[in-house]
């Protein structure tokens, strides 16, 4: 659906997913797909203006009693892959 750029991954991120047996490439997978995971019908729908305006495109997963955010930038260089606590 649109260009990923660099994948990287914070070190928490990358921890708190092995922890929890959570695959960083299904969750890019599902947010290259447009399944914009827990996020409110707003933001949904900013992601899906962002296809088409080249804006930031934002997902973010639950995961047990956390999450796991997924940012791709607005000039699709990179996408990232962190916790909350650490944006």
């Amino acid at each position: 659906m649109f260009e990923l750029g660099q994948i990287v991954a914070t070190p928490g991120a990358l921890e708190f997913m092995a922890t929890n047996n959570v695959s960083a490439g299904d969750l890019i997978h599902r947010h290259l797909a447009g399944d914009w995971g827990d996020l409110d019908k707003e933001d949904k729908k900013r992601n899906n203006e962002a296809l088409i305006d080249g804006s930031r495109i934002f997902s973010s997963y639950n995961v047990g009693e956390s999450k796991v955010w997924v940012i791709t930038e607005s000039d699709r260089s990179s996408t990232c892959l962190l916790l909350p606590s650490e944006y």
